[in-house]
């Protein structure tokens, strides 16, 4: 029986040890490629590279390093690199956790969701921490989820979103499937002022979370839990569809006809 095809990147860079991690322990489940960017794309989210030429170098066997996005990576990992499809891509781990709206930017995320765009069981893993990395932490836990996507596969358009708390293996109380929190910055914008008087900005802040509901993915990490969210590609609010549908009259008029203003107060949309 062939072993499993697994196509690994991320967004830190070929460079990263959590690339490296996760693709040495993902070997024991099957064979692995790894095609990541040359260097750092954090928060780049799903940007591909339409205005330059992408090149691809080959750094050891089945180990690849792209001059572009990792949405780039997948797609030429699956056109130009890979010898057939793969059952599954891993992206990861990164540096620090994608919680919440930060789904939203993440380039780790965003490879992950290339795939499920394009066919692929998906997820994407990240790793709780700031100077230093539990990745062998992180790594296990990778592959204990891969195996399961591997012998089960994944709902359609599902990515599976993996964080994983920054303490040693023996204190992780569990895995949690959890949805996704709310993100947000305390003063998001950092003023400088260079030596020759002119003000700059760095994108910073403080990190702070909130939940949208129970079992969020941040609370799962509060409680040395590892957090799996299925994330859906339909972004489509289909609840308030229906309130909706009353604007496609009057937004459909033609050209020249005034729209009567209703003498009624209008009633705000629920959320």
């Amino acid at each position: 029986m062939a072993r499993a095809r697994i196509l690994v990147t991320n967004d830190d860079g070929i460079a990263s040890p959590g690339i490296h991690a996760v693709a040495a322990a993902l070997r024991a489940l099957g064979e692995v490629w790894v095609v990541a960017p040359d260097r750092e794309r954090t928060a780049v989210g799903h940007a591909v590279t339409l205005h330059k030429p992408l090149r691809i170098t080959k750094m050891g066997p089945r180990v690849f390093m792209v001059n572009g996005t990792p949405v780039d990576c997948v797609n030429l990992a699956l056109a130009k690199v890979l010898p057939g499809q793969p059952a599954l891509i891993v992206s990861g781990i990164n540096r620090g956790v994608n919680l919440g709206d930060d789904v939203m930017y993440s380039g780790t995320v965003s490879a992950a969701l290339e795939g499920t765009i394009l066919g692929i069981p998906s997820m994407a893993v990240s790793q709780e921490g700031e100077n230093k990395f539990r990745f062998d932490v992180g790594a296990r836990y990778a592959a204990r989820v891969a195996s399961e996507v591997l012998l089960h596969g994944l709902p359609p358009e599902t990515i599976l979103n993996v964080n994983i708390p920054n303490v040693p293996f023996r204190s992780i109380k569990g895995v949690k499937v959890t949805c996704l929190s709310r993100r947000r910055f305390e003063n998001p914008i950092v003023e400088k002022v260079d030596p020759r008087g002119r003000k700059y900005y760095w994108i910073a802040g403080t990190r702070k979370s909130w939940s949208r509901r129970k079992d969020a993915d941040h609370e799962a990490l509060e409680h040395h839990m590892v957090s799996v969210t299925p994330v859906h590609l339909d972004t489509t609010h289909h609840d308030v569809l229906e309130q909706f549908k009353a604007w496609e009259r009057p937004l459909s008029k033609p050209p020249g006809r005034k729209t009567p203003v209703s003498p009624r107060p209008r009633r705000r949309l629920r959320a």
